[in-house]
């Protein structure tokens, strides 16, 4: 279990600098957006749309690496009263509850995933953009954090976390 540990770690640290290279790539193109638009005076066609789905991709991708370093949003109160067993049972819990969550989201994302790719839908822009492109990224990143929620819970159960 420790080498599926480290696994689903490099994969998760691998989508989480993915996730910074969609992030800088997004404001790369706005700035580009931006010289386009008010210094050539010219109209812009895809920057809009490329942007939203780098950052709405980054986010799916980014979310596992924010749990492997526990970078989330957290009250910890509760958790540090109860001491080191209680902590343990409730990241158990709360691990559940997140892999419950996301192993269906993921379900969901994936059967959306595949009717874009098999219907051939693109986006309602000049750029149409073939919808499974972005997409893509919801299945992929949730389906990860699945996995590190796994991992997350391992390492609860074997006092590691």
């Amino acid at each position: 279990m420790s080498q599926y540990v480290r696994i689903v770690s490099a994969l998760s640290r691998i989508a989480g600098w993915f996730a910074i290279g969609l992030m800088i790539a997004a404001a790369l193109v706005v700035t580009e957006m931006v010289v386009i638009r008010y210094a050539l005076r010219a109209s812009t066609v895809w920057q809009t749309e490329f942007v939203t789905f780098a950052l709405v991709a980054a986010t799916f991708l980014g979310s596992p690496y924010v749990l492997l370093e526990k970078g989330h949003v957290a009250v910890d109160v509760l958790p540090l009263a109860a001491g080191p067993r209680g902590r343990a049972i409730m990241a158990v819990i709360a691990g559940l509850i997140g892999i419950s969550f996301c192993a269906l989201l993921a379900w969901s994302a994936s059967h959306y995933f595949m009717e874009a790719w098999s219907n051939g839908w693109r986006t309602e822009t000049v750029w149409a953009l073939p919808l499974w492109i972005p997409i893509l990224p919801m299945p992929l990143g949730v389906g990860l954090l699945v996995l590190q929620y796994v991992a997350e819970i391992w390492q609860s159960v074997r006092g590691n976390a």
